[in-house]
Order: structure tokens, then sequence, then C-alpha cells
């Protein structure tokens, strides 16, 4: 877990939160005193690579993301979209690639009603209910969504499964995954959200930024297809519109605590595979961080 060690946590953040000092098994960050005191966005890059988050960061294409510390490789929670967020609902987020047991897993989020002797984990939030949201709403947060893929698009039974575990959910046309400024529209509306919400009321936000999932080919000028090039443009584009919302937030709501991550790869042609829902290092292998605004 070499990249971890070195991974930042985009300025001063006071010891009490983060520990990069912290012995294996460690946590590295006490969520209860994250919850109840700031804002959590939970942002999901849909589809997105580590290869292609990796390469953002080394060729300094990621400005944005790059300023809140380097990308951890992890384990995909599942091959596409549906399993994976139902894990990652639940609490069960990317897990350290080098990983051998659960005890090599950070929870950030435990549901208490789960197995394992029902003990939360030192550093974790136990949570009561079948989703990290539901617990946050008994806890006093306000729950939002804006959906991306169409399995967040509410136009069917299958479309109202996930933004169904949050309070309010927005899902328009102008986010879907074949709209090039999808992701602009989704940070206006979700920054218009902000502004006219309660101040004194905590918000876990989910934000579903499906611009690097296909078709991802118009973010390459001349490109005649989806490839990984164009994935990695499509993380360009995303990267500065992630600094739109984060500035927005800062300044409309302040201190926030961030979870950034992929819930799958995919494939553009490695072994004769094509795009996910498969199992393939490509898809299985995710990149990860959390940070503080």
């Amino acid at each position: 877990m070499e990249r971890d060690a070195e991974q930042g946590t985009g300025g001063e953040v006071p010891f009490r939160l983060f520990s990069s000092s912290a012995r294996r098994g460690e946590p590295r960050i006490d969520m209860g005193k994250i919850v109840g005191a700031m804002d959590i966005l939970f942002i999901c890059l849909d589809t997105l690579r580590y290869d292609a988050a990796v390469w953002g960061e080394e060729k300094g294409k990621t400005p944005v993301l790059n300023q809140y510390g380097r990308w951890q490789k992890c384990q995909a929670p599942g091959n596409f979209t549906w399993p994976s967020h139902h894990a990652m609902f639940s609490g069960f987020l990317p897990s350290p690639y080098d990983a051998k047991n659960l005890s090599d897993r950070e929870m950030l989020f435990f549901p208490r009603q789960i197995g394992m002797g029902n003990k939360v984990p030192k550093g974790a939030y136990g949570f009561s209910g079948s989703t990290i949201m539901e617990g946050l709403g008994n806890d006093g947060y306000d729950t939002w969504c804006v959906g991306g893929v169409s399995f967040f698009d509410k136009r069917t039974d299958l479309g109202r499964v996930f933004p169904g575990y949050f309070q309010k959910s927005w899902w328009r046309p102008s986010f879907g995954c074949g709209v090039k400024d999808s992701t602009k529209n989704q940070v206006d509306l979700l920054l218009g959200k902000m502004e006219a919400a309660d101040r004194e009321r905590k918000i876990f936000a989910y934000l579903n930024v499906d611009a690097i999932h296909y078709p991802n080919y118009f973010y390459l000028d001349g490109a005649g297809g989806d490839s990984l090039e164009s994935h990695r443009a499509a993380l360009v584009y995303v990267d500065g519109q992630l600094g739109r919302l984060f500035d927005g937030w800062k300044k409309g709501r302040g201190e926030t605590f961030v979870i950034c991550c992929s819930d799958h790869g995919t494939c553009y042609g490695e072994d004769g595979c094509q795009f996910h829902g498969i199992n393939h290092p490509m898809v299985n292998t995710v990149p990860y961080k959390h940070f503080l605004l």
C-alpha cells in the first residue's frame, strides 16, 4: 500500500480526525468526530479506471483532485453499478487492493445490524438501518442524491430503487451519460440546492458522475468511438467541474468531509474484453480517496 502511505489530506487537517501514521489495522480517521459536525459529500466517478486516475495524477491533468491527496488502489465492491452501490450504500466502500482479510478494511461506516459480532470498528460510524443514508437521516442529516447513470434516473422501477434511499433526489435528462455537459449540469443543480438549504442542518449528498461512463468519445477531439484516451479526457473534464463544486461548497457550507471513488472500472479491449459487468482486473480495480474540504 505504498501509494496509500503517501496520501495527503488537502491542507492542514487536525490529527484528531486523520492519522497518517496509524499502524496497519488501526483507523486513520475518526468518523465519530465527523458525523454530526460537518457535511459529507460522497462522489462516485462512475466507471473510472484506476490506471486512468493515476494517469491524471501523475501527468498533472487533474489538478483539483490532485490537491486532495493521492489515489489509493482498491478492490471494487462490485463489477457494475448495481451490486457496487448496494455494497457502498450499506457501508462497504472499496477496500485496499492488497487486503487479505476483513481486518485490513478501514470501515468508515458500519451497519450495526450486520454480523461480525455487531461490534462497531474503532473509528467507524455505526449506523442503524439498511443504508448509510437511513442511519445519517436518523441522526439528523438531510440526505440528497443527484443521479447520473440509468440506475438513478427514476424513470423505471429499477431506476427508482437507489434514489428511494434518500430523503431528496434529483435526475434530469441533462444529467444522462450521452450529454457532454452532464457533470456541469449536475454541479449547477447541486450548488443551487446547497445555497437554498437550511444552514443549521447537516447534509449528506451523493453525486453519481456519469461523464466517464460510456459514451465518452465526445471528450476527445476527432474520436470515432470510446477508448482509454477518451475515458481519460472525460476525467479531465470532470476534474474541472469538481473544482466548481468544491469551491462553492466550501464557501457556502464550510468544512466538509469528502469521499471520492469509482464503483468499478471498465475494459477497452484488454484480453478481448469490453466494458464492465465482468470480472477483469481493469474492472475490479478502482481509485479511492477521502479528504476534508
